[in-house]
């Protein structure tokens, strides 16, 4: 059975098992070379890769990245670009402050590094929306620094292999196991260990039900010895969910739709959505005097990381000869925002709902 528990970090350093030689010489047959992103040195495919894999399934990144490259294929293009190009194709990928930072690093890569990214991780990290593991990755990949990653794959790697029991809600202990990540580094292929920690956490090493027989570490993990992988990693401080609930005014007026654009702060910050309203109350003393016909839809729970938000559609449509005076005293009572055209309405950058219902069309 492996005895390599870490102390907490009060206490002396006990030595670590040799982790990484193993993890490296897996990578080199059974992992995932065939990511686009994989091998690459180029620090913007890199950076962009580590940016949509967090909290987002590979699956779900492989077409956005291929997409978000064709349209912005280095930092310069994505620096000039606006941001609601940016959001455009970010669009139903969700965590869209990711793509905000995105849009205003590639712009300060440009403005203050000459367009070329830095070349170490200390360096990277200052740059807006990359963290320390992130920076790591990058600094790692494209330029063989010898630094530590512990994004969340990493932690449950790492957390099971050395049966690290502190809580990691907890400040210390998660510098602790930082500590003890950066001890594990090998003095050569960096890149190979990297990419392994990611690719176990991703496939063999996973939150639910872990291949811990087929894992190259189960000979050295001790939270397979102990039998409860799903044990570790420790945090106790659950995310407090709130709940919220708002109508969405869908309004047609023959060929076009109202949109408006959300604050720059905030739940879908910055893309294009359907006038919200707290009541139902609001909504037919807005509509009173409105020609048409409106109709509520079934309500939908979107689910965020930190609230689940009840949206109700209510689809109104407005009579295609409408005359101009009175859909003018329409768009004064509505927040502002403009009518656009439905065949353009699915190149803007709309959160997932919203690009759904106008996808499908007002039921029949």
């Amino acid at each position: 059975m492996p005895s390599h528990r870490p102390t907490p970090p009060d206490c002396p350093a006990t030595p670590l098992p040799p982790l990484a030689s193993t993890l490296v010489a897996w990578q080199r047959q059974h992992g995932r070379h065939s990511l686009p992103w994989v091998g690459s040195r180029d620090p913007y495919r890199v950076w962009l890769s580590e940016i949509m894999l967090q909290q987002t399934q590979v699956s779900v990144v492989l077409d956005y990245y291929q997409r978000f490259l064709a349209h912005f294929p280095d930092v310069a293009a994505l620096a000039a670009a606006s941001q609601d190009d940016v959001l455009a194709l970010w669009s139903g990928l969700g965590y869209y402050s990711r793509a905000r930072n995105l849009h205003r690093c590639a712009q300060a890569v440009v403005a203050d590094h000459g367009g070329c990214f830095p070349a170490t991780s200390a360096a990277l990290a200052s740059l807006p929306g990359i963290g320390r593991s992130t920076a790591a990755a990058i600094a790692a990949f494209c330029f063989g620094e010898r630094c530590a990653i512990l994004d969340g794959n990493v932690k449950r790697v790492l957390g099971r292999a050395l049966g690290f029991a502190g809580d990691l809600a907890q400040a210390r202990q998660e510098k602790a196991l930082w500590q003890l990540a950066e001890a594990l580094l090998p003095e050569t292929g960096i890149e190979a260990y990297t990419q392994g920690l990611m690719d176990l956490g991703a496939s063999l090493c996973s939150q639910r039900k872990p291949a811990c027989d087929a894992c190259p570490l189960a000979g050295l993990c001790v939270a397979r010895a102990e039998g409860r992988p799903e044990a570790y990693p420790v945090k106790t401080r659950k995310l407090k969910r709130g709940a919220r609930a708002h109508l969405l005014l869908w309004l047609d007026w023959g060929d076009r739709v109202w949109l408006v654009q959300r604050p720059q702060a905030g739940v879908w910050a910055g893309l294009w959505s359907l006038p919200e309203l707290d009541t139902e109350a609001a909504l037919w003393s807005l509509t009173a005097a409105w020609p048409g016909e409106g109709r509520l839809l079934p309500p939908v729970v979107h689910v965020l990381t930190h609230l689940d938000w009840r949206l109700q559609p209510c689809h109104w449509l407005l009579p295609a000869d409408l005359p101009a005076s009175q859909r003018q005293a329409i768009e004064a009572g509505l927040p502002p925002g403009r009518w656009v055209l439905r065949a353009d309405t699915l190149a803007m950058g709309l959160p997932a709902p919203i690009r759904r219902w106008l996808e499908a069309g007002p039921p029949a």
